[in-house]
């Protein structure tokens, strides 16, 4: 047993960090040094209903209880102790997405996440509207897609907020939203911290017309960077987390954020010219601008880190779920024959296998559309594999594309920065489950990039972890440090991780193959319409 840990627990220094990701939701324990010493998680998914992507607010919170039940599990089984008393906790979340919350504090219509395409005509009138891209996923697209479609419950609007914080405000009783998730809402001036007052004005102008009882600041949550104190919990808070009744209220809370901003916290990627790859059942790639873009991008998301620095942020609907598809068919096949099935086995055997096919898969091609996919200007999705007679059809060849295809659309959004916006990064970090066999997604996202990759051994720590790190910032450190400094110098100090250049030979067969993939999506078009 670890005394120490355990001495830390009980003496209620330890910091709790959570993340509700697209299909688990997991709690993480840190000690003062940052460490994690205990974790928890809970499995979840989404729910198509009624056309639009959802989990329902039931399963928001029996998820919360059910990792922090696994974490508390852990805990007594590593250490023989109760969790009673935090130092701090962090909670983080998907990015964007649209929770309306009406007078009673109820929910007024189903979560719709960030994985809706539903909003097109509202994000193209705003993004001309105010000069600035806005993704279809932004939850001021909601809204106004919303209003668009004359939708009852607008005039009924009270509060507006994203799932961390939503479950912040539940936990603690503060409206209040990180900067990193609030310039997933609307727009952020990374001068004042705070929304662009000139977009929420030219919105209220918008709306106008439709007489609603509310203006846009009266329903957005306020604002407040890394480091600020974002309330305590409440004894109803510590109920709804700890159904067992040990965590005692009063902990202090960090700002609620985003997932990209737990992944730039988690990949020490704060400081301009930095930037991180988090690549799992979608994928997003941020760097930390050194000047502002000089025009919009309908493929670049304009967001903040979470102390509010600009940041370009490429986001892409679909990444893993088609390639994970393909290895659980392998699965199968081997329970089918009767051999025993180790799955971290079955994926590091494809995926180092991948590495011996053609270095432009042979001609092969996967689109890995699940869901729609706007950087290629897809509403919706049908995964597709395609190949021809002449292609060269083998194993090795076959999974090189599923992972090519996994990445294609990150690299078609971050050729923009990189080739007409001549952006420069001095590192970039990867993180996510793409990476968990060594080496191989590395490669793969190096070669789509033509720029070197690194990957550190907390990497599979992920945003809980990340979340964990900003409540840290928030209660450990006296000596007032900027974020970037903080990372630098106290979590990541002596740690850059392990960096994997990019070949030529890799380099020109990723670019043979995104060729060939931006020729053929008239065919994934077609699938489209085919099963839609």
């Amino acid at each position: 047993m670890n005394t120490e840990a355990k001495h830390i627990i009980e003496s209620g220094r330890a910091i709790l960090g959570i993340e509700f990701g697209s299909t688990r939701i997991k709690a993480v324990l840190i000690d003062p040094d940052n460490k994690p010493i205990a974790q928890g998680s809970h499995q979840w998914e989404n729910q198509l209903t009624d056309g639009l992507w959802t989990y329902p607010v039931e399963a928001v919170w029996y998820g919360l209880q059910d990792s922090y039940v696994n974490l508390r599990d852990n805990v007594r089984e590593l250490y023989d102790v109760e969790i009673e008393k935090l130092a701090a906790i962090g909670i983080s979340a998907m990015m964007h997405g649209y929770m309306a919350f009406g007078s009673d504090d109820q929910i007024l219509v189903p979560f719709r996440t960030w994985r809706n395409t539903n909003t097109a005509a509202a994000a193209a009138e705003l993004s001309k509207l105010f000069v600035f891209n806005i993704p279809l996923r932004w939850s001021i697209s909601h809204l106004y897609q919303a209003v668009l479609n004359n939708e009852p419950h607008v005039s009924e609007i009270k509060y507006l907020t994203t799932l961390a914080g939503y479950i912040h405000w539940q936990l603690t009783g503060r409206k209040v939203l990180g900067v990193g998730d609030a310039s997933g809402m609307l727009p952020v001036d990374s001068s004042t911290k705070d929304y662009s007052a000139g977009m929420v004005d030219l919105f209220d102008d918008l709306v106008a017309p439709k007489h609603y009882p509310w203006k846009l600041n009266d329903i957005l949550p306020k604002i407040l960077v890394a480091g600020e104190n974002a309330g305590t919990l409440t004894a109803e808070g510590a109920k709804r987390l700890d159904v067992s009744g040990h965590l005692k209220p009063g902990v202090p809370f960090c700002p609620p954020e985003g997932d990209a901003g737990t992944g730039m916290a988690a990949t020490n990627a704060v400081m301009p010219r930095t930037g991180n790859v988090s690549a799992g059942t979608s994928s997003f790639s941020m760097i930390v601008l050194e000047h502002e873009l000089s025009k919009p991008y309908e493929e670049i998301d304009m967001v903040t880190t979470p102390d509010g620095e600009p940041v370009a942020l490429v986001h892409c609907n679909n990444c893993t779920s088609d390639l994970n598809a393909w290895v659980s068919l392998f699965r199968e096949y081997q329970e089918l024959m009767g051999i025993p099935v180790d799955m971290d086995e079955v994926y590091s055997k494809l995926y180092n296998n991948a590495l011996k096919g053609d270095s432009d898969c042979g001609g092969l091609m996967s689109y890995n559309y699940v869901s729609g996919e706007p950087i290629t200007g897809f509403e919706s999705g049908c995964p597709l594999f395609v190949r021809s007679a002449s292609d060269k059809f083998t194993l090795a060849n076959f999974m090189r594309s599923h992972l090519y295809g996994s990445v294609a659309v990150l690299k078609i959004g971050n050729d923009i920065l990189f080739e007409k916006e001549h952006v420069c990064v001095d590192r970039l970090t990867a993180h996510g489950g793409l990476f968990k066999t060594p080496g191989v997604g590395q490669r793969v996202l190096a070669a789509a990039l033509n720029s070197p990759i690194s990957v550190m051994e907390t990497a599979g720590e992920g945003g809980a972890w990340g979340i964990a790190l900003l409540a840290g910032y928030m209660v450990n450190n006296p000596e007032g440090l900027s974020l970037a400094s903080y990372l630098s110098d106290v979590v990541f100090k002596g740690n850059a991780g392990m960096e994997i250049q990019p070949t030529s030979d890799d380099v020109e067969g990723f670019n043979r193959y995104i060729r060939n993939y931006l020729a053929c999506l008239p065919v994934e078009d077609a699938a489209v319409k085919c099963r839609n």
